[in-house]
């Protein structure tokens, strides 16, 4: 039977994390379906989603701490679900740009969840802008927005929220040929 897992780790970073994680994973006949990965700071972090054998993957849980220690990162894993998707849910784009100021993805996700809108990525950064050098602020995220949401009365409140914090926020749906990589 198939299983699934979501492995997180966290440490310092260095050439070759990635190439010993995923020696790991295969010496326990287990799968990577989905990454996410990217150096904060001075700090490396990835998130993956793993498949395998239920055998395989219950093995590769219990040498967590042994391949932590050994990889000197901090590593978590969770057994969890394969990924599901609702067909009739919308798939969006949600971008901002501004200057940088505190409280902008809480203002974002807020209104997102009062509409019951879930997020399925998001990535922040922060940048100088060109010519001033003003420290700016960018977001982007999909999420996918349920049926009953009205697209209008979204709109409508991201450009309220627009206009308070001083936002550039862009709602776009997502076509078939923008979600490949």
């Amino acid at each position: 039977m198939k299983g699934h897992a979501i492995l997180t780790a966290i440490g310092s970073d260095r050439v070759g994390i990635v190439d010993d994680l995923t020696t790991s994973i295969l010496d326990k006949r287990c799968n990577i379906e989905e990454s996410r990965m990217a150096v904060l700071g001075g700090e490396f972090a990835v998130m993956l989603l793993l498949s395998g054998e239920s055998g395989d993957i219950e093995s590769l849980i219990k040498e967590t701490p042994k391949m932590a220690e050994l990889l000197d990162l901090h590593i978590s894993m969770k057994e969890t679900v394969a990924p599901k998707s609702d067909p009739n849910l919308r798939p969006y784009m949600i971008e901002s740009v501004s200057l940088d100021t505190p409280g902008i993805v809480h203002s974002i996700t807020s209104l997102l969840r009062r509409h019951g809108i879930n997020i399925e990525d998001l990535e922040t950064d922060t940048a100088a802008a060109p010519w001033t050098g003003a420290p700016m602020f960018v977001m982007r995220g999909r999420i996918s927005i349920p049926p009953s949401v009205s697209l209008a009365t979204l709109r409508e409140e991201i450009e309220t929220l627009e206009g308070e914090q001083n936002l550039d926020v862009k709602l776009t749906p997502i076509t078939v040929t923008q979600m490949e990589f």
